[in-house]
């Protein structure tokens, strides 16, 4: 969400009972979401805020200017995630993490995190490193199969964040997700919702900037989905990747 949508949308949001707020450098939203945290006046410890570096800043000098550019638009102290938000090539990734373990020791992050990051360059991080991953955001929703990712990441305790949980909104008007939905007196999204937050370690960061929506994903939490709609979900095909730039990694690596 960008310019004059994105305060009254974080406002909207944190008066429903949102607590957890997904901005990153590249959005260029970080001010305007750091004005509806003051005009909401919460307890900061109620609040989880998650902001991230972008590719081209990840040298160590260029990733403190980054954190203090973002903390400082956010007018906050300490940021409680603080991601990686898509790998480089030739990047330092041992230098990367070093810097990140500054910034969490000095407080400035509470945990730190990767984006968009395959199995092999997890691998790297997790086993060759040693880095405190506390998630990999990447694109999933029920047409795109993430299962190898997904299953790496089991290994190692470190849980998923979905982004595009709603496929860019191709699945609000999905024909079988809107017969699964008619059974339960839902919308299409509730169900890709629902079958996301249903896996174990896998959270969903839906984009929403009318209340009517907030509310409807925040009603997900109260669907309950069988056996059958799960079976009707599975069969559908698990190739769908929106998300997939020109300098992003080569996906479905082993």
């Amino acid at each position: 969400m960008e310019g004059a949508a994105c305060q009254p949308g974080v406002e909207s949001a944190l008066a429903l009972g949102y607590r957890h707020i997904d901005t990153a450098t590249m959005y260029e939203n970080e001010a305007e979401i750091g004005a509806a945290l003051a005009q909401a006046a919460l307890p900061r410890d109620s609040l989880h805020i998650t902001t991230k570096v972008w590719h081209d800043q990840l040298k160590p000098a260029d990733m403190e200017r980054a954190l203090e550019t973002s903390l400082r638009k956010l007018r906050l102290a300490q940021v409680d995630l603080y991601l990686v938000h898509w790998p480089s090539p030739g990047m330092d990734l041992p230098a990367i993490f070093a810097t990140l373990e500054r910034m969490r020791e000095d407080g400035r992050i509470r945990a730190y995190g990767v984006c968009n990051f395959t199995v092999p360059l997890l691998r790297q991080s997790i086993e060759e490193i040693g880095a405190a991953i506390a998630c990999n955001q990447i694109e999933y929703h029920l047409l795109l199969d993430q299962t190898p990712v997904r299953r790496y990441l089991a290994q190692h305790g470190v849980p998923v964040v979905a982004y595009c949980p709603l496929a860019q909104g191709r699945l609000a008007e999905h024909p079988v997700l809107a017969q699964i939905a008619a059974r339960h007196d839902a919308t299409p999204a509730q169900v890709a919702l629902r079958w996301l937050l249903d896996q174990d370690g896998v959270a969903a960061i839906p984009k929403a900037g009318r209340r009517e929506s907030q509310q409807a994903n925040l009603d997900a939490l109260k669907l309950q989905l069988s056996d059958e709609d799960r079976s009707q979900i599975a069969a559908l095909p698990k190739n769908l990747r929106l998300v997939s730039p020109a300098f992003g990694p080569v996906w479905d690596q082993a």
